[in-house]
């Protein structure tokens, strides 16, 4: 510091001695050196005090003395001007970060404010969360019981299936077996009636013949409702005569020509199977009669790659393929009958059809002693016959 003073006390006799100006520039660079070593204006007035009383000025009554006391406070403002400008910038941004720390300060209380809102909806969050947790627990337990009441209905259907197999099986054995027999005892009942009344009278012999043709219609009705329950070819004499016996009947009564091709090693699946073939056969040749308006079909049936195959194919009018809900006229709800009866024997069905292309019903049932791949697509049997027209 007392090189600084005697450094302003020199440059200060150096400014008056010279003109008025020559001086100032070397103040405003003294000021900066010392503002470097910290020096502020209170300090650097007290350097110019010493510095006029030990360059013993005149006084400043005097206008030689006035005029020196111009120059040193000139020479004085101009030393403390670089400290003055420091102050003034670091007082504007003392002011700035003062608007800073402001700004920082309200920023800081709605960031709070907002960290606040945020834990409220993080919490809310977890809750909603735990809310949707205990949804899905729910609906998952839901849709388990759902499958499990699928599962039953599904066994349900099935066992209805085979009782009603069961009890078609009753009713036909019943209508052939008894009410047949008590029919035709009547009709020879009557036959005798009519030869011993023959003699006597003519109307009372026009009166039996009526009744013996009314009987014998009844014996043909019986005999059909009973083919159509439970056909006694299918557990008497085999799979293929019932299914002869069946198209030879479709054919008479819907006019629809079908072919009928089937390996005798058919005849060796079990009755279930059997049972189910046949329901197939008849299901799907129905719906061609019914619902496809075809005047073809053909039946196929084999044993190849180990297993059952029963194909039966029409020339109908087709429909779009698709799911198979269950429908107002019944074709779906026949559809969902065989793949039921199918896949109760370990089997797969598989419905090809396209419009004006006609259907294809293919059934794959494991061969006697194999069992089944379940999800095996069935590819179809090797073709029969000829293009269906």
């Amino acid at each position: 510091m007392n090189d600084l003073s005697r450094q302003y006390q020199a440059l200060l006799k150096t400014h008056l001695a010279g003109s008025r100006q020559a001086g100032l520039p070397l103040a405003e660079d003294w000021g900066r050196r010392a503002l470097s070593f910290g020096l502020g204006t209170l300090g650097v007035a007290r350097m110019h005090d010493q510095a006029l009383v030990e360059l013993g000025l005149p006084a400043t009554s005097t206008t030689s003395g006035k005029a020196a006391g111009l120059r040193a406070g000139a020479f004085f403002a101009a030393a403390v001007s670089p400290i003055e400008a420091t102050h003034r910038v670091a007082h504007e941004h003392n002011t700035r970060v003062a608007e800073l720390n402001g700004t920082l300060r309200r920023r800081s209380e709605d960031l709070a404010a907002a960290n606040d809102h945020l834990k409220q909806e993080i919490s809310q969050r977890k809750i909603v969360e735990e809310s949707l947790r205990k949804s899905e627990r729910h609906y998952a337990d839901l849709l388990g019981q759902s499958r499990q009441m699928q599962e039953q209905l599904r066994l349900l259907s099935r066992e209805l299936l085979s009782a009603q197999e069961e009890e078609r099986k009753k009713i036909s054995r019943d209508l052939h077996d008894v009410i047949a027999q008590i029919l035709t005892s009547i009709n020879v009942r009557l036959a005798i009636l009519k030869t011993k009344a023959a003699r006597k009278a003519t109307g009372l012999n026009r009166t039996i013949a009526l009744t013996q043709r009314l009987v014998g219609r009844s014996v043909n009705l019986v005999h059909r409702f009973a083919r159509e329950l439970r056909p006694a070819a299918l557990d008497d004499l085999g799979l293929i005569p019932a299914l002869r016996t069946f198209v030879r009947h479709f054919t008479a009564e819907t006019g629809i020509r079908v072919s009928l091709a089937a390996s005798s090693d058919i005849e060796q699946v079990s009755s279930d199977q059997r049972t189910v073939l046949y329901r197939v056969a008849q299901e799907a040749l129905t719906n061609a009669a019914r619902h496809a308006k075809a005047s073809r079909a053909e039946v196929i049936l084999q044993r190849q790659d180990g297993a059952i195959w029963m194909s039966i194919r029409d020339n109908g009018k087709g429909f779009r393929p698709g799911p198979l809900p269950p429908s107002s006229n019944g074709r779906h709800l026949g559809l969902l009958g065989m793949r039921e009866r199918v896949e109760m024997v370990g089997g797969t069905l598989t419905v090809t059809s396209a419009r004006g292309r006609g259907t294809t019903v293919s059934a794959r049932l494991p061969a006697p002693g194999r069992k089944t791949e379940r999800g095996a697509q069935p590819q179809g049997p090797k073709r029969l016959g000829t293009k269906l027209g």
